[in-house]
C-alpha cells in the first residue's frame, strides 16, 4: 500500500478512537448525568478533540518534526470550527427535526468529518508548512 494509502487508514483508525471517546462521553453525559444531547455534544466533541489532536500528531501523520505549540493553535481553529459545527447540526437534526439525538449526531459527526476536519487536518494543522511570518 502507498504512503498515502496507510495514512488514510491510519485517519480512519485515529477517527473511529476520537469518535468513540466522543460518542462514549456523550452517551454518558445524557444517559447517566442527564444533561440535555446540544450542551453534551459540546462536551463530548471537546474530548474527541483532545484524543484526535494526541493520535494526528503522533500516529495519523507523524508530524512531531513540527512544534506542537503551532500545530495546536491551528487544531484550536479547526476543532472550535468543528465543535460548532457539529452542536448546531445536533440542534437542527435533534431539536428541530425530531431526530433521536445519537441519530443525529452520527449523521452531523461524517459530514463534518469528510467535509471539514480530514481536509483541514491533512491540509492546515499537520501539513508540514513552516508557520507563516505574516
Amino acid at each position: 500500500m502507498s504512503r498515502v494509502g496507510w495514512e488514510a487508514v491510519r485517519h480512519a483508525t485515529t477517527s473511529i478512537l476520537a469518535t468513540t471517546v466522543d460518542y462514549l462521553t456523550m452517551i454518558v453525559l445524557v444517559s447517566l448525568a442527564g444533561m440535555r444531547p446540544v450542551p453534551a455534544t459540546a462536551i463530548a466533541a471537546s474530548a474527541g478533540a483532545v484524543t484526535s489532536f494526541t493520535f494526528s500528531r503522533y500516529f495519523t501523520y507523524r508530524a512531531t518534526h513540527i512544534a506542537a505549540g503551532h500545530q495546536m493553535w491551528r487544531f484550536v481553529l479547526v476543532s472550535g470550527s468543528s465543535l460548532g459545527l457539529n452542536t448546531l447540526g445536533e440542534y437542527l437534526l435533534h431539536d428541530r427535526v425530531g431526530l433521536q439525538y445519537i441519530l443525529a449526531r452520527v449523521i452531523t459527526s461524517l459530514a463534518v468529518s469528510g467535509g471539514w476536519n480530514y481536509p483541514m487536518l491533512k491540509y492546515f494543522v499537520f501539513s508540514g508548512r513552516p508557520p507563516s511570518r505574516a
